[in-house]
């Protein structure tokens, strides 16, 4: 349907057909994010609107819809001023996340005589020059240098896109803590995909998102990665010279839990940085709402492996921080594409909250959460607490009694996410003067349905984990 007497440039909207798409007589809106000609055909990027931006590809011309084709409207561009370079035109959304994140970060005081907005400005500018650096370190932090004298903890800020909603569980994600949005930085080159295919041991992966992999690998057909230390290679050559050098056969660190085949290694960013960095390269294919920032120092990751004859093999993993004053007790997490939809997710989960039990704590995942993460997350604490619920035992006869705070400190899940949970799964009454807990018929059958699926667990008894005082250790 395309009309090559038009020319449709990067911005321009349109429909078009996805791929594989079931009923064709749907063409969903799309934007074009980039063109290229390759022998003499056009091949356009498109992100289709109200789409997860994993969905995005490049589309032949006989794809796209011509006639209802909607060119991007002009802006004024921001002029120079006061010596500091124009901006891309601004957006509410934009401004939002600009006030909210950066603008904390300018200091009262004025660095070689520019104004703290005007700073954070110039500092925005020149984040695209290290947008490609091999040194970039960490999937939970901002692509900004760390500042002389500047604590090394983010600031916080809330997107209007990502607010909570009114029960208190995300229905978008929302931004705070040490996780920002990509927003904040959003241009045509990080809203594509850069790498066309992963090889990571048995498993070929294709990523949904951009990662900051060096410039001159992403023109490769397929990235190599050694699955033991996740260093990337060019070649399958590359690979197996490196594997007949690399002497790891699990991640670095200390091996915390074993039950069966599965295994969790505890490792310090401080004194393991280089897999530390390769493994927040490798998950940022697959986390679009995170950005990378260049230490690791303080984080500790705990990576889920699987053990065979060959060695343990990575299923999935979390960061958390060693010192969190908001009680997070996840920065990122990541289960891998071909592990997804098998319980491995939720077991990740559960082993966060059982460090907090051994930490005596009680924790929240940092926000935002991905789509995939927040339904594991909700689908986690809905479970946990039915399951709590439904082990309670009257007493003379009378109903079982448990508070909000019980729940909380046996599950190590923080009050507002138990009561959010609560108001989710809308078992919250009011009833003769008092707030009771009521269990339908529905909701007890799907717990059980769902408990009956879930086969992979935390064994407490597994664990071997003593926690660290990091307030007493430095830095880190």
């Amino acid at each position: 349907m395309a009309d090559h007497s038009v020319e449709i440039t990067e911005g321009c909207r349109l429909p078009v057909l996805r791929k594989n798409q079931v009923n064709e007589d749907e063409w969903p809106l799309a934007e074009i994010l980039s063109v290229k000609d390759i022998l003499g055909k056009k091949l356009y990027y498109v992100h289709y609107i109200d789409f997860n931006k994993r969905l995005d590809e490049w589309v032949t011309p006989d794809r796209l819809d011509i006639k209802k084709l909607q060119f991007p409207k002009k802006e004024a561009k921001t002029p120079m001023k006061d010596g500091l370079p124009g901006s891309r035109p601004s957006s509410p959304e934009r401004d939002v996340v600009r006030e909210s994140t950066l603008q904390p970060c300018c200091a009262s005081r004025r660095r070689n005589g520019i104004p703290p907005l005007q700073w954070q400005r110039y500092t925005e500018y020149h984040m695209q020059l290290f947008s490609n650096l091999h040194h970039v370190q960490t999937a939970s932090r901002h692509l900004i240098p760390p500042q002389p004298g500047r604590k090394r903890k983010s600031c916080g800020g809330t997107d209007e896109d990502s607010q909570d909603s009114s029960d208190g569980i995300p229905s978008a994600p929302r931004m705070t803590g040490s996780l920002v949005s990509d927003r904040s930085h959003d241009d045509i080159v990080t809203r594509m995909k850069n790498i066309d295919c992963i090889e990571l041991g048995r498993h070929r992966l294709k990523p949904w998102y951009f990662s900051p992999y060096p410039q001159e690998l992403t023109s490769l057909l397929i990235l190599y990665l050694c699955e033991f230390c996740l260093k990337y290679l060019k070649s399958l050559k590359c690979l197996q010279r490196h594997l007949t050098k690399c002497n790891l056969r699990h991640p670095p660190g200390n091996e915390i839990y074993r039950k069966g085949t599965i295994s969790f290694f505890e490792i310090d960013g401080r004194k393991n940085k280089a897999y530390s960095q390769n493994l927040c390269l490798l998950a940022k294919c697959f986390l679009d709402h995170k950005t990378l920032y260049y230490d690791t120092d303080p984080f500790l990751f705990y990576v889920m492996t699987e053990y065979d004859s060959k060695g343990f093999h990575i299923v999935g993993y979390f960061s958390k921080e060693k010192e969190s004053t908001e009680d997070y007790n996840v920065a990122c997490i990541l289960t891998l594409p071909p592990y997804q939809r098998r319980g491995y997710g939720k077991l990740l989960i559960e082993f966060s909250y059982e460090l907090s039990k051994v930490e005596g704590k009680t924790g929240t995942p940092e926000k935002p959460l991905s789509d995939l993460g927040l339904l594991s997350y909700r689908s986690y604490w809905s479970q946990t607490i039915l399951e709590i619920l439904m082990d309670l035992k009257s007493e003379n006869g009378e109903r079982p009694q448990i508070t909000i705070n019980e729940i909380s400190e046996i599950t190590s899940v923080k009050k507002e996410d138990v009561i959010s949970t609560l108001q989710y799964l809308n078992l919250i009454n009011y009833y003769k003067g008092q707030y009771i807990l009521t269990l339908s018929e529905d909701i007890v059958e799907g717990h059980e349905r769902a408990m009956q699926k879930r086969h992979l667990r935390i064994d407490p008894k597994c664990l071997h984990f003593t926690p660290k005082d990091w307030s007493k250790r430095g830095k880190w």
